[in-house]
């Protein structure tokens, strides 16, 4: 899985097709992201001390296949590719605009 915490991604597949948001969680070993408010579920949550209960909003894991990586230099979601630099460190690359990613 070549996406990270902190990646800006877009929604390609789904009910929230065309949003964006930050990845908050990469669950590799399940090839899945949580991605800041999107694929919000209601959860029913019970209160314990000074936490009240109710139902709450929380985002549910969305599959690494529905979502894109966002091109901020192109303003279009791209696939991320690696390459290698003078030192020889592998870094990841935006295959579209060929700008590296930090």
């Amino acid at each position: 899985m070549k996406l990270k915490k902190g990646d800006l991604v877009v929604v390609i597949a789904g009910k929230d097709k065309g949003k964006k948001g930050k990845i908050l969680k990469a669950l590799h070993s399940e090839s899945m992201v949580v991605v800041d408010g999107i694929n919000l579920k209601k959860k029913h949550q019970k209160g314990y001390g000074q936490i009240q209960g109710g139902i709450v909003e929380r985002e549910a894991p969305i599959d690494v296949s529905n979502v894109a990586y966002w091109d901020e230099k192109a303003k279009v979601p791209s696939k991320i590719g690696y390459e290698f630099d003078k030192k020889g460190k592998k870094v990841r690359v935006v295959k579209k605009s060929g700008s590296k990613i930090k």
